[in-house]
């Protein structure tokens, strides 16, 4: 396989695991694909596509800033991709947890 081709079948399968609506490791074991070569094509494609975390040569942290026009009791969490999780709180933090080990 060529370059070029092993680009454009990873291509084809980034499009297919956004459009599932599944965690990559599902999405990756569902379709006998390597996880880690995923995780390598889908991190090389949200740096060619300008994703500002990639851009910045993050350590895997991100930056979070509180809105004034949100109650400061009440978490917004926003993923690169689109992904947001809304109305998180000390009372169900764990559910959070538990909704990005799945990611």
């Amino acid at each position: 396989m060529t370059h070029q081709e092993r680009t454009q079948h990873w291509q084809q399968q980034l499009d297919n695991w956004r459009d599932s609506g599944l965690s990559g490791a599902v999405f990756c074991k569902q379709h006998e694909l390597s996880y880690h070569q995923f995780t390598y094509w889908r991190r090389k494609r949200l740096k060619a596509d300008g994703d500002p975390l990639q851009s910045e040569g993050t350590s895997g942290f991100a930056r979070v800033t509180c809105l004034p026009s949100q109650p400061m009791d009440e978490l917004t969490l926003a993923l690169p991709g689109g992904l947001t999780i809304t109305g998180m709180h000390a009372g169900n933090i764990e559910l959070l947890g538990m909704i990005l080990r799945q990611l």
